[in-house]
């Protein structure tokens, strides 16, 4: 089914990409694609980030904003990306971002949105987010970084160095982040943090214990830390996680 798009005068500007193209982000399932006017209204999803918005159409999406699909903290999470892009006219690249599923389950994504640009304004911009799917076993051990993943997981509440993760791996920095990247699709230091913050998601929803307490145990240096990166990477405080999915 080809994907369908806002054919207002006033949204014409942002879409001048080919049918083909929309088409072609419609056949990636793992794959979440928007486009975006400047009155932060969507003009083209699609099907992946229809199933992600929980509607049945992309009719039910096309023309809302982020707050009308996604709860009030996500949708600000997503809403100021989106007015930083607008704004400052500049890509936003790679974000690793932990996102709610329709079926309340959490995955890991790596979303980039780029601005798209007339005649020196910015009329708009378009986003794409990868699902970041978990590795096989095999795969991981593959690339020789089983002892990488026994190594984070051993001394999450310790400073990690990329140089300890290499030297896990037997290769150099440069080969660790190329395998890592083929495996896990990010960064060292990407996949550092993400274990950490999937640490303390889980402990913030299996246990009762203080957010500073948990902060320390997932290496992180103090309660503010937390909640700033968490909240960076999951639009919403640990207090409000901790209260979200203890359901």
């Amino acid at each position: 089914m080809a994907a369908e798009f806002d054919k207002s005068p006033a949204s014409q500007p942002v879409f001048g990409c080919r049918q083909e193209i929309l088409d072609l982000f419609d056949a990636l399932p793992n794959v979440m694609f928007c486009m975006k006017g400047t009155d932060d209204r969507y003009v083209a999803v699609n099907q992946a980030f229809v199933r992600r918005s929980g509607r049945q159409s992309r009719r039910d999406v096309v023309g809302t904003r982020a707050s009308d699909l996604f709860p009030e903290a996500l949708a600000e999470h997503y809403e100021g990306q989106d007015a930083q892009v607008f704004a400052t006219g500049e890509p936003l690249r790679n974000e690793l971002e932990l996102i709610r599923r329709p079926d309340l389950s959490t995955g890991w994504y790596l979303t980039t949105k780029l601005p798209v640009v007339e005649s020196g304004e910015v009329v708009g911009l378009v986003s794409v987010s990868r699902d970041l799917e978990t590795p096989s076993e095999e795969g991981i051990a593959m690339e020789s970084l089983t002892r990488v993943v026994d190594l984070v997981q051993e001394r999450l509440a310790d400073p990690i160095r990329v140089a300890d993760m290499a030297a896990a791996a037997e290769c150099s920095e440069d080969q660790l982040e190329r395998r890592m990247k083929k495996v896990f699709g990010i960064t060292p230091n990407q996949y550092v943090l993400r274990a950490r913050v999937d640490r303390a998601a889980a402990r913030l929803t299996d246990s009762d214990d203080p957010i500073a307490v948990v902060a320390t145990e997932c290496g992180f240096y103090d309660q503010a830390t937390l909640t700033r990166q968490f909240g960076r990477l999951t639009g919403e405080t640990p207090a409000r996680f901790r209260t979200t999915h203890n359901v």
